[in-house]
């Protein structure tokens, strides 16, 4: 037998129980490499917000002890201050120690963006239910059906009518929007779309005009066609004038920054193929726009529409029906909260919150009716079928 015959043979007698304690060894020395888990930075897992659950309550507990037990607090106020500020020092420590300094930012940030969406959101609802709490219970159908004329003060709140406030503030927005539409349309199509030199100067018009206090536009219409020599008497219409006055630049300003948002690739592309500017802004970059066109009115509608203090000194107000905006007195829904919300007697403040819950529910309505009908006209632009030339 040769050498190398014996120690096969030797290797070959060994047991098989050392032969697997050896794999076990060499086993157990190498541990197993860990495989990192790739995950999104903004995305949540249920441990992400037990930890987030419990970096509140140590921060509220924390606030606590230092507040009250180590020093004085001067109120609840400095309390949430503080406790919020602990509560992101903990979120930000804790998620950058398990994921990473990367995912802790956006935690933080994160939780800053909820917070303040949070702290507007229920100042507004609070407002929105403490109206709708008020004005639902005294809310008749004779609000819808008739005016004033025929209520006495002392009458209950449920005698209340709003129709002529209704009418009034329908044909006063809607007079408004047929001013304003085309021409914040079109300056914003000259702001963007040419390349005049008076450009600049409107710009700058524009903006500081976005800034002009209501009651200034009041004041202006009463000066200047109201009193004499002109007298031109309250009226919707100068109501009308002074909406325009601080609806144009709101309008305007988001039409512009909208046509911005155009690709440059579009206008380019209808100019090759042979098509005029004006054609290209028509069938191209407006239709483009539509959404954001459509939002410029709502904004529109939301900045004017509530507006009580320019009504004080154009409209003036009735107590009775006037269809006709464009001679005598007409009343408006912030008109009528103004006059009742300010009496001294409980039926004519409940009157007022009648006609505040009236006109949360119309500037929704507006609102609906905008988006539906922007979307509808521009839908079926999109949608008419071509002519075919023969």
């Amino acid at each position: 037998m040769t050498t190398t015959d014996r120690t096969t043979a030797e290797f070959s007698d060994a047991p098989a129980e050392s032969a697997a304690e050896t794999t076990a060894e060499i086993t157990t020395e190498i541990p197993p490499r860990r495989i990192p888990v790739r995950r999104r930075t903004s995305a949540t897992t249920p441990h992400d917000r037990l930890v987030a659950f419990g970096c509140a309550v140590s921060a509220t507990l924390l606030t606590w002890f230092l507040m009250h037990e180590l020093l004085t607090s001067p109120g609840w106020l400095a309390d949430l201050v503080v406790a919020f500020v602990l509560y992101l020092v903990m979120l930000y420590v804790v998620t950058r120690d398990r994921v990473g300094h990367l995912a802790a930012m956006d935690r933080l940030v994160s939780a800053v963006v909820v917070s303040g969406a949070t702290a507007l959101l229920i100042p507004l609802l609070f407002l929105l239910g403490y109206i709708v709490l008020k004005g639902v219970p005294d809310l008749r159908l004779a609000f819808f059906t008739h005016d004033m004329a025929a209520v006495a003060p002392t009458d209950p709140a449920t005698d209340t009518g709003g129709l002529h406030a209704i009418v009034g503030t329908l044909e006063q927005t809607a007079l408004a929007l047929v001013l304003v539409v085309p021409l914040g349309v079109l300056t914003a199509v000259f702001l963007n779309e040419t390349r005049s030199r008076f450009r600049r100067p409107v710009r700058i018009f524009v903006d500081a005009m976005s800034g002009l206090p209501s009651v200034v536009a009041g004041l202006f219409v009463y000066a200047a066609l109201i009193l004499p020599p002109i007298q031109g008497g309250f009226s919707g219409l100068m109501a009308t004038i002074a909406l325009t006055m601080i609806m144009l630049p709101t309008v305007t300003r988001t039409v512009d920054v909208v046509l911005r948002l155009v690709p440059d690739g579009l206008r380019e592309a209808s100019l090759a193929l042979g098509a005029s500017r004006a054609r290209t802004v028509w069938s191209v970059v407006l239709p483009t726009a539509r959404t954001g066109v459509s939002t410029a009115i709502i904004l529109g509608i939301a900045r004017v529409v509530g507006e009580t203090a320019p009504l004080l000194f154009t409209s003036f107000g009735t107590q009775a029906m006037n269809y006709n905006p464009f001679s005598d007195p007409q009343e408006s829904l912030p008109r009528f909260v103004y006059r009742y919300i300010k009496e001294p007697l409980a039926s004519a403040q409940e009157r007022g919150y009648i006609g505040a819950f009236v006109l949360i529910v119309l500037i929704f309505a507006l609102f609906a009716l905008t988006r539906l009908l922007g979307r509808k006209r521009w839908s079926g632009r999109r949608t008419r079928p071509a002519r075919s030339d023969r």
